[in-house]
């Protein structure tokens, strides 16, 4: 009996192994059609009687334009370049403080987010974090820091039922995120922590303080380099 159970779990360990890798491989080079968190706000809509909205284009990294891009490092992660995945001093400083009782932002790198946005689901637990390791690793090693921060851009929430920054930049500004200025591309970084509840475009004070303390680190990019980067 417990050989049977441990050959059914190497059998299911490597069945997980062989699908999550073939899974990266693929997004390497086609689109990511949806995430789970698209799924999960459109059942938030439809039980709660609200109208579906689901706006979402995707393009490739080169007509993201550079704002929005040295933007979200600004804001999110800003040893994105550098890194191999994690930030581990940034994970310890949230540790600590949560264990105070306070909430930090920035425990998270763009590629956890990624990895996390576009293979799990967002409710927090420690099988989903180690799983999320699991795909950073992935991603990192398979994708690069290019590809990366073009599934990031193309997959993040940035407003309600509004995921990718081509969408975001329709929606707010009413142009292709090409021509996203530098303080359009910050106030849309901004609303991140919660795209559903603030706005990037006549924001609250909040926001617009949250902008210009992006735009200052901004000016302190130069342009990312990913192309030789993994």
């Amino acid at each position: 009996m417990i050989r049977k159970i441990f050959k059914f779990i190497v059998k299911l360990v490597l069945y997980f192994l062989g699908i999550s890798i073939g899974l990266v491989v693929l997004f390497k080079f086609v689109p990511v059609p949806a995430t789970p968190l698209m799924f999960i706000r459109s059942f938030e809509q439809l039980s709660s009687g609200e109208k579906l909205v689901w706006k979402r284009d995707w393009i490739a990294i080169e007509e993201m334009g550079m704002p929005i891009q040295k933007a979200v490092i600004a804001s999110e992660d800003g040893k994105f370049t550098s890194h191999n995945g994690f930030d581990f001093k940034a994970i310890e400083k949230a540790y600590k403080n949560n264990k105070k009782g306070k909430s930090i932002k920035g425990g998270s790198t763009i590629s956890q987010q990624t990895a996390k946005n576009v293979f799990l689901w967002p409710r927090r637990s420690y099988l989903r974090k180690g799983l999320e390791a699991y795909f950073t690793v992935l991603i990192e090693f398979i994708w690069g820091k290019e590809r990366i921060m073009e599934v990031y851009l193309n997959s993040i929430e940035m407003g309600n039922g509004v995921y990718g920054i081509e969408a975001a930049s329709q929606h707010w500004f009413d142009k292709q995120a090409k021509n996203l200025t530098k303080t359009e591309a910050a106030s849309i970084a901004a609303i991140l922590p919660n795209p559903r509840k603030f706005k990037a475009k006549n924001s609250s004070a909040y926001i617009n303080r949250r902008t210009n303390a992006i735009k200052h680190q901004m000016n302190l990019y130069n342009n990312p380099d990913y192309k030789n980067q993994k």
